[in-house]
């Protein structure tokens, strides 16, 4: 039977699954191991003498059984176990005396929208799963003990036993999704190409493209065929049955890739899982599958996808750029999976809304996951946010400061919306991408541009006129720059559209954000991010130029223009670290045509802020009072003339 091939009894359950997952140029990415396996010697003593005892090498069936049984002891508790019996009990079917999971069966019980298409790639992940440690065997039959395995791992709970594979659930979860492209491995062995089309044909890109696909068996972080994977190592060292899963000779995984439709499908799921909480049914988000919010589900996974690879010129994403971009970009980002598949431990039949004495407890009212509205943030970007960003600092926490096309585009009105609030914020910036061409500007433009330094860079997207976003996570208060910036290492600098990318912030720089207003010192103020703060100059040594940071977002006193920075082969120290997926120069300059600012926060720091705006307005009235007096103004008028202020040859101007 070739490698990675159901058997007979497998193929009657899956074949329909295979059909409708895998185009016919593709076979599930499954390794194989040796079939060799250690005979455990038992020693026993007895007086002087010692005898070898061999015992028969359990079977496949008996260490997965021993496994699951262990998962379920120490990653589950006694009443999730007994509603994970239930919830399989009811939704089990019977099939040559075997019970098992559908397809569709999981799809409604985990209410996945049918509109995603995503039904068939969750099965050929968790079909894949299913089969640990021993995953040459995958596609398996979802018994009981195999959801075992998929919930642990799943909702990473196998932590709780597997501390030694933890950091390898990376790995499985991009084999529980690859498939390996046979045209794609016969290209390569032809001529070593590493960039190709839709159909194999050899493309060329451009150096500054940063998604050509890496030469085959030139990466590190592929997967080897000699490697071994430490959670199944991990998991069958907990039996004493280490050497079981050793890999072994199979198809060249270097050829193994994620089809970029499907890593689409379930980066939308994703999405859309992103905010559920502990039991909470997808179901309620059903608005956001429809319509316009439809559309800004795959507006943002389109951009998530990009940051893998090109989908014009390339099929796949390869192991090495899912493993570096993942942990630097989007490192939480199957954190959703937790809270969906934990709905298999909660049956229905148990209602824990009932107390003792027939009394229902009302549950608590759901709070919006976004309680403001404003014109860039939405649901789509703020899970995609929480890729990056703790959900539990972005859902039904988030409060609009700051809206530019609302309260105006100019630094003042931005501090006095952003400046009291005693909490992290995020920045969002929305602009067009301005052409290189600078003899083309008009007047304003011109004048940004000359404030720039005289290089440049190469527009890091597609085409000119392309729309852009970018944001900034700070986790201090906002406040005026003199000498020295402010933030920390946790602020994060970031771009969404249309290219997802994250910048981290370094502790080796600490220029991580300034605000400084024009001043006869410093003509050149404005909002920047990784750039040393403006430094007050005498008249005849003002500089016209802004200093850049290597990695650095820059936006003009007035909120018209901005620019982002990507020097990547600098060798200067930056407060931002450089892309993971594009390594390579470019420079982003655009137009502004939006710009908020979101309070990262609850009840407690809006009244915060509420109350330090009462206390201002306060101030600001008896500052008025103390001007004018009493407020009636011919009495001011000739208090003023009575202590010789105004009158006669004096005016003390208008008194309105």
């Amino acid at each position: 039977m070739p490698p990675g091939q159901p058997s007979s009894a497998n193929r009657s359950l899956c074949g329909a699954h295979e059909a409708t997952a895998l185009a016919p140029t593709f076979f599930p990415c499954t390794p194989t191991y040796t079939s060799s396996s250690i005979h455990p010697v038992h020693v026993v003593t007895m007086g002087q003498t010692q005898s070898d005892q061999r015992r028969p090498p359990p079977s496949r069936e008996e260490l997965t059984k021993e496994l699951a049984a262990r998962f379920a002891d120490k990653c589950f508790t006694s009443l999730e176990i007994y509603s994970f019996k239930e919830v399989f009990k009811s939704l089990a079917d019977q099939e040559q005396n075997v019970r098992h999971l559908k397809e569709d069966t999981i799809a409604r019980f985990l209410e996945i929208p049918d509109v995603l298409g995503v039904s068939p790639v969750i099965f050929q992940m968790i079909s894949y799963i299913g089969a640990f440690p021993f995953l040459q065997d995958a596609p398996a039959v979802l018994g009981l003990d195999e959801m075992v395995m998929v919930i642990t791992i799943m909702t990473d709970r196998y932590q709780r036993v597997l501390a030694k594979g933890a950091d390898d659930r990376r790995k499985l979860l991009f084999k529980s999704l690859a498939v390996y492209d046979r045209k794609l491995s016969e290209h390569v062995n032809r001529d070593k190409s590493p960039v190709i089309d839709g159909s194999g044909a050899p493309a060329n890109f451009s150096h500054a493209s940063g998604f050509a696909v890496d030469i085959a068996g030139d990466d590190e972080d592929d997967l080897g065929c000699e490697d071994e994977d430490d959670l199944v190592l991990a998991a069958l060292d907990s039996l004493d049955y280490a050497n079981v899963g050793k890999l072994g000779d199979g198809p060249p995984p270097n050829y193994a890739l994620i089809p970029a439709g499907n890593f689409k499908k379930i980066i939308m799921l994703l999405l859309l899982v992103a905010p559920l909480g502990a039991q909470e049914s997808l179901s309620s988000h059903a608005n956001r599958v429809v319509g316009k919010e439809l559309e800004e589900l795959g507006v943002v996974a389109d951009c998530i996808v990009a940051a893998f690879l090109d989908v014009d010129h390339s099929p796949g994403i390869r192991f090495s750029r899912f493993n570096s971009i993942i942990p630097s970009s989007m490192p939480f980002v199957f954190s959703g999976f937790t809270p969906l598949f934990e709905h298999f431990l909660f049956s229905k039949t148990l209602d824990f809304h009932k107390r003792v004495g027939g009394s229902t407890v009302v549950p608590d009212v759901v709070q919006p996951l976004l309680q403001d509205k404003g014109s860039l943030l939405n649901l789509s970007i703020m899970s995609q946010l929480s890729f990056f960003i703790p959900g539990e600092s972005l859902f039904r926490k988030l409060r609009l400061l700051y809206a530019g096309g609302e309260d105006g585009f100019s630094m003042g009105s931005f501090e006095t919306k952003v400046f009291n609030w005693r909490a992290p914020t995020i920045l969002l910036v929305h602009g067009i991408c301005l052409p290189d061409e600078t003899h083309r500007a008009g007047g304003a433009e011109t004048a940004f541009l000359s404030t720039l330094p005289p290089r440049r860079y190469p527009s890091g997207n597609r085409a000119i006129g392309e729309r852009v976003t970018l944001g900034v996570y700070l986790s201090q208060p906002w406040r005026h720059t003199h000498r020295e910036c402010f933030g920390d290492s946790d602020s994060i600098l970031f771009q969404l559209q249309p290219v997802h990318d994250v910048f981290r912030g370094s502790p080796s720089n600490k220029d991580y954000a300034s605000f400084t207003k024009p001043s006869a010192s410093t003509p050149i103020g404005g909002v920047s991010f990784g750039c040393p703060p403006p430094q007050p100059t005498q008249a005849y040594r003002r500089s016209s130029t802004i200093s850049m940071g290597p990695v650095s977002l820059v936006m003009d006193s007035s909120f018209e223009f901005g620019c982002f920075t990507h020097n990547y082969t600098s060798r200067g120290s930056s407060a931002f670290q450089g892309s993971a997926c594009r390594k390579f120069d470019f420079q982003d300059r655009f137009e502004i045509s939006d710009l908020e600012v979101w309070g990262c926060g609850g009840d407690e720091e809006a009244k915060h802020q509420a109350e330090r705006w009462a206390w201002e307005a306060r101030e600001a009235e008896a500052r008025r009072r103390i001007n004018l007096g009493t407020g009636d103004i011919e009495a001011d008028r000739a208090l003023l003339e009575m202590a010789g202020l105004i009158g006669g040859n004096r005016s003390g101007g208008s008194m309105m």
